[in-house]
């Protein structure tokens, strides 16, 4: 791990933020990279492979001592010999954990100082701003000065290093790198996949590691934390956000991160690779994760996490760059007068997470903190922000998602020039966010959720060309054309979501429907931006809109309360790269025959999701429909009585979840002696819940622990 603190620090002082947009350090270049060229010496000595034979030594012990009981006798022996191996690579054995001793203590030694520098350039950062433009030059010159000290210390301790000796012989560190142990144990196989893991990997997943688990953390979510935090390198002419995403799909792939099946899109963190990921946090300081608010966080800690906190907030020697504190049931006013104390202290953090707080209002102190990248106060009970939020000008993500129903954003939210993400979101009956005329102006934004377009933002929206992800609440007349002709501009935006105005008043005593009547504007003269890949529609339509049948690149639908009387899959079930489908109250008829999926019909579709008050009947899916489906999810059918014939033919399925449905359809799949059990016997894992029944049938998946 000590070469990531290494690498990081030279992403820092490479990153064109530090070198490109602050003019005053043009004359203290040379310095920097200088300093620079001096952390590659370090980091190459740091990559010795030596050194990460002493690294996996000590994670295999700790490996023992946290999975004995697993392992078994097998993986037990399977581990030492490991340990052994990693002996004979060094060519040592009775001296390691001498040297391993000096190793650590050199270590520690290199990283305080890179840790003061990290500081020093923030106090600079913070130093300047406002300066008068003599003050610039003269702390400028402080700042080269500093530097040349940061490098010859770094220099002196270098000369210091740990004489090695010796060396492993390169071609035995290579093979045993690619040892699998051909008939090793599951466990021994993931601690050797971690050990290999890619350090900037290895810092992601830490990360991850961070969240409670109450409020899952979608991916784009985690993304934003990881540029945050300073864990990918920003380059010229690419975006970080998609390195950040390359990583965690990489995790994903390697096992090392399970991605949910479902329209949430949510991450989690498997068993081993979560404790093991918390053991390598405490032994470094570089995350305390715990639920106890009387902790000590030691000085040492960068990055602390503290998860499930009762009552208070704890007290805080360290300086950290990250702070995330995550509470049961919000927090006592005692806790916010602690969390104003800490924000006072901590003026150096760049990764503030607040969730579940249900804080009624955030502390002045809020914009003391000018190195912030991200914000984040996620169910809480804010109807504003502070004024001092305008000071936050390295903000990067501002995210106020499940916040009081009223809220409207000041004009200091425009100073925030490197905003690239403002999410705003709310569940679906609570309301939206007003934004001040000129929200174009954030010319860095990527992410606008939550906004309500009416007042001339509509046409505000065209110009914002660089946006990704926006949604949209209170669609309405007035403003429709407008926002659609908008949205058609928006030839980079990959998530659209649309909500329609509700009106109250009106109720369709037809339907069980609340806001029967709210109608999304019509739609016939919309084009959708080309790489949308997401798209979610919310309240009635008065009919399917025939672009939805063109768009080849769209992976995610939501079509919720839509209540079409024609068959909305006649478009959908030939999209060639749709995966989750969520038809919530999207089709009122009383009856789904075998056209709703056809042979060759949903040809990529993983999660499948379908709630209605009005289905009565489910006759028939063809045979060849649904060729991937990994998860149905079918909610408040309480009129459906049986599954369709050909669902027992759609063997990709790994989970049924039948939620809030009748008592007869429960007892006609149970296992024991239902008659229509033969359709979903294939199925793994079997939800069921009616109104005097509820459990599952089969094996529940292996223990994961949410984000």
């Amino acid at each position: 791990m000590a070469v990531c603190f290494v690498t990081l620090f030279q992403w820092r002082l490479n990153s064109a933020l530090l070198l490109q947009e602050n003019e005053i350090l043009f004359g203290v270049k040379n310095q920097i990279l200088s300093l620079v060229s001096k952390l590659d010496e370090v980091g190459s000595f740091l990559g010795n492979p030596f050194f990460w034979t002493l690294h996996a030594r000590e994670m295999a012990k700790s490996f023992l001592t946290l999975f004995e009981p697993e392992l078994g006798k097998k993986g037990k022996e399977q581990t030492v010999s490991f340990i052994r191996k990693l002996d004979q690579v060094t060519g040592v054995s009775g001296d390691l954990e001498r040297i391993w001793a000096r190793y650590k203590t050199w270590v520690s030694e290199i990283r305080g100082t890179l840790r003061e520098a990290d500081d020093y350039v923030d106090d600079f950062i913070i130093k300047v701003r406002g300066q008068t433009e003599q003050d610039q030059k003269e702390s400028t010159a402080e700042f080269g000065s500093e530097i040349e000290n940061i490098k010859s210390r770094v220099s002196e301790i270098m000369n210091r290093r740990p004489q090695l000796g010796f060396s492993p012989v390169i071609e035995d560190f290579q093979k045993l790198l690619r040892s699998k142990f051909d008939e090793g144990t599951p466990l021994v196989s993931c601690m050797l996949s971690y050990m290999n893991l890619p350090y900037d990997l290895k810092l992601s997943l830490l990360f991850c590691c961070a969240f409670r688990r109450v409020y899952p953390k979608t991916k784009a979510d985690l993304v934003r934390v990881l540029v945050a935090a300073g864990l990918v390198q920003e380059k010229s002419g690419e975006l970080m956000e998609d390195k950040a995403q390359e990583n965690l799909e990489r995790l994903v792939d390697l096992g090392m991160l399970e991605e949910e099946v479902s329209i949430l899109n949510s991450l989690s963190v498997p068993s081993p690779y979560y404790e093991l990921s918390l053991s390598v946090m405490k032994a470094e300081d570089f995350f305390i994760s715990t639920a106890n608010s009387d902790y000590i966080i030691p000085p040492t800690a960068r990055h602390v996490s503290i998860l499930e906190a009762a009552n208070t907030i704890t007290g805080m020697n360290s300086l950290p760059q990250s702070l995330f504190v995550s509470a049961k049931d919000g927090l006592s006013k005692v806790s916010s007068d602690c969390l104003r104390n800490v924000l006072h202290n901590a003026k150096l953090l760049r990764v503030l997470n607040l969730e579940n707080t249900k804080l009624k209002n955030l502390p002045d102190e809020i914009g003391q903190l000018l190195n912030l990248k991200y914000l984040g106060v996620t169910h809480s009970r804010l109807n504003e922000l502070p004024e001092s939020i305008s000071n936050l000008r390295n903000l990067q993500t501002l995210d106020i998602s499940c916040s009081r129903y009223e809220f409207e954003l000041s004009n200091g939210v425009l100073n925030l020039a490197q905003l690239r993400h403002l999410k705003m979101n709310r569940p679906m009956n609570d309301g939206e966010v007003r934004v001040p005329q000129g929200i174009s102006r954030l010319r860095n934004l990527q992410t606008l959720e939550g906004i309500y377009a009416g007042g001339g933002i509509a046409e505000e929206l065209g110009i914002m060309t660089q946006l990704r992800s926006l949604e949209v609440r209170r669609v309405s007349e007035d403003h429709a054309d407008e926002l659609y002709f908008s949205v058609m501009k928006l030839t980079r935006l990959q998530n659209l979501s649309l909500f329609v105005e509700r009106e109250r008043e009106s109720y369709d005593s037809s339907s069980s429907l609340k806001y029967g009547n709210s109608i999304l504007p019509c739609l016939e003269s919309f084009s959708p931006p080309p790489l949308l890949q997401t798209l979610e529609l919310k309240w009635r339509l008065i009919e399917m809109p025939l672009w939805l049948g063109s768009m080849e690149n769209l992976t995610t639908l939501y079509m919720c309360y839509s209540h079409l009387s024609e068959n909305p899959t006649t478009i959908l079930q030939f999209l060639p790269n749709l995966k989750y489908l969520q038809m919530a109250e999207a089709y009122k008829g009383r009856r789904m025959e075998k056209e709703f999926f056809r042979a060759r019909g949903f040809p990529k579709l993983e999660y499948l999701e379908i709630s209605s008050h009005n289905l009565v009947e489910w006759t028939e899916i063809e045979e060849g429909a649904l060729p991937c489906l990994k998860e149905l999810s079918i909610y408040y059918c309480m009129e459906l009585m049986v599954l369709p014939e050909g669902l027992q033919h759609v063997t990709t399925l790994q989970i049924l979840n039948l939620w809030n449905v009748h008592e007869d359809l429960i007892r006609r799949l149970s296992p024991n002696g239902g008659p229509e059990n033969y359709k979903i016997k294939h199925i793994p894992l079997v939800i069921y819940s009616g109104h005097m029944s509820h459990g599952f049938w089969g094996e529940r998946p292996p223990r994961v622990t949410n984000l």
